[in-house]
């Protein structure tokens, strides 16, 4: 099972059992309300019975002058629970039936004991019913998930040969007619669908990365005239702080091939990117039109305008967090946008 059915499964399982038990316990504590009324009554007759023939097991006796405004036939809670009776033949006392408050307590305490082992084993019912209307919850969203996935799997598959065919074209043009600005700018392109293809294809099978080493700064030139044939207008410039890292490269070139592409593609024209490697972070900063909820921008299929898909970010901070890469966004509109990557864990020391 995936995350986000891992995620949607636990949402639905907590949703209902919740609702389930809050229902649950309005109802126990209604019972035991009830259940602790009826005792009272039960121990209210038992002491009338007992003011009658005085066979008065586990209450206590006494006799107290009579006063006007002791009501009898009542049952008193004052700590221990009490009854006054009429004493036939005689005027001037009652009839006082105890029960100490230390029994009261007692027999309260296995109701509460009973009860809360009943809520237990229902709340487990419910616990089970929740999981079960759950999953066959989730089952019709995961169906039309896995025919998606099949549909864009099946795409992938297809357009793979297309795409390949194009670049060796391109590399035989190249090759026909030396270097062409037009050509390398195709070529590029193609170049920049099949990372695409491939974030997808991860995406779709979490596929397990290899980790292997290599040095920072001659990737990130190595992108940089990657992207600057892409984007002729845009200018970068970088440090020549240097870095060897080990982790997995291709998922790493992923990673810094979308933010170039983000920061190139809402940059203004002659914008400038700069890429500044600082101690242990890569600092990537454009001075674009920014965005206008940097907390949102790692979501799924989130974007801000009609361009693209909305998965790229959300690739990225997938990859980074499978990377132990820590990813910050600050963005502010019409100023531009900054990402820091902390790349402390795959330094090599």
């Amino acid at each position: 099972m995936k995350k986000y059915e891992i995620e949607s499964l636990l949402k639905s399982f907590f949703l209902f059992f919740s609702l389930q038990m809050i229902l649950l316990a309005i109802i126990f504590t209604q019972n035991f309300t009830k259940a602790q009324h009826n005792i009272d009554k039960q121990i209210q007759n038992q002491m009338r019975i007992c003011s009658y023939n005085l066979k008065c097991k586990g209450l206590k006796l006494d006799f107290v002058p009579k006063i006007k405004s002791q009501k009898t036939h009542i049952l008193y809670k004052d700590k221990n629970l009490y009854s006054f009776f009429e004493i036939p033949t005689e005027n001037n006392y009652l009839l006082k039936v105890i029960l100490a408050e230390s029994d009261y307590k007692k027999i309260l305490a296995n109701l509460r004991n009973n009860m809360i082992g009943q809520f237990i084993v229902y709340a487990f019912i419910i616990a089970l019913l929740s999981l079960l209307f759950s999953l066959y919850a989730l089952k019709p969203i995961k169906n039309a998930l896995t025919l998606n996935e099949e549909f864009i799997r099946d795409i992938l598959h297809d357009i793979n040969t297309p795409l390949s065919s194009l670049l060796v074209n391109f590399k035989l043009l190249q090759k026909e007619f030396g270097e062409n600005h037009k050509i390398s700018r195709m070529y590029s392109n193609i170049s920049t669908i099949l990372s695409i293809q491939k974030n997808l294809h991860d995406f779709l099978n979490n596929s397990q990365l290899q980790k292997e080493q290599f040095e920072l700064q001659p990737l990130l030139q190595e992108r940089i005239a990657h992207f600057q044939v892409l984007y002729p207008h845009i200018k970068f410039s970088i440090n020549d702080e240097n870095h060897k890292l080990e982790t997995s490269k291709d998922a790493f070139i992923r990673i810094v091939d979308n933010l170039f592409s983000n920061a190139c593609k809402y940059s203004h024209h002659n914008g400038i990117v700069t890429i500044n490697v600082q101690k242990t972070k890569l600092i990537i900063q454009d001075n674009g039109r920014g965005i206008q909820n940097p907390k949102r921008v790692f979501e799924r299929f989130y974007k801000e305008n009609d361009r693209g898909v909305g998965i790229g970010m959300h690739i990225v901070k997938k990859l980074c967090d499978t990377l132990l890469i820590r990813i910050d966004l600050d963005s502010e509109v019409t100023k531009g946008t900054t990402v820091k990557l902390d790349l402390n864990e795959v330094i090599v020391k």
